[in-house]
Order: C-alpha cells, then structure tokens, then sequence
C-alpha cells in the first residue's frame, strides 16, 4: 500500500503561484492531479507518465499549470500560475501502482489517493 501526503495549499490573489507537493511512500507508475471544487464533481487535472517524459492536462489549465516528478523522491508536483478563482479547489494527488498502459484520465484509473489540500484564489 502506497501512502500519499500532499503539501503546499493555501491562500493566493488572482494571478499568484502556488507549487503544490505530492509524497509517496513507494514507487509508483502514472501519477495525477484532481480537484473538486464546493458542489461539483471531482475533476482531472493534470496526469504524468512513470518517467516523467510524458504530461496531460486538462484544457482549463493548459499553459498555466505544469506537472512534474522527481523518481529519486518519489515526489511529484504541480506547479500553478496565473491562478484564477475558478481554480479553487481540494486538489487530490492519486497515482497508479500497476503497469503502464497510457495517460490516466479517469480518478478509476488509479490505486491510491493523498487526503487533499485546499487551494483558495481570491478576486
């Protein structure tokens, strides 16, 4: 079992930065970001391949946010710009523990979820 704990959260005006953090305990295959946001479904993010070569992302934060891994720490981030409000959310890292067939898009698709961290853009 695979044990995720994402950091970095917190409070930003509109067109702040934030990089959040995600920590596994062992290794892992794919690995994604999810948000859900007051009254709506979870959503995809962002999703990354076990090497790191390849990247996906939804379209509401193409050119904004960039995902990326580090295999020596078992870490992966998501780095956020010009954040609006709309990009509030819980944002939940999840990863895949099996083989590696293709980007993940579905939270289905994956093994093992973090407990969240609040983002919250104000106007």
């Amino acid at each position: 079992q695979v044990q995720l704990v994402e950091s970095g959260g917190g409070l930003v005006q509109t067109g702040g930065s934030l990089r959040l953090s995600c920590a596994a305990s062992g290794r892992t295959r794919a690995m994604g970001w999810f948000r859900q946001a007051p009254g709506k479904e979870r959503e995809f993010v962002a999703t990354i391949s076990p090497s790191g070569a390849s990247t996906y992302y939804t379209d509401s934060v193409t050119g904004r946010f960039t995902i990326s891994r580090d295999n020596a720490k078992n870490t992966v981030y998501l780095q956020m710009n010009s954040l609006k409000p709309e990009d509030t959310a819980v944002y939940y890292c999840a990863a895949t523990g099996g083989y590696y067939s293709g980007p993940k898009w579905k939270g289905s698709e994956y093994d093992y979820w973090g407990q969240g961290t609040q983002v919250t853009v104000t106007s």
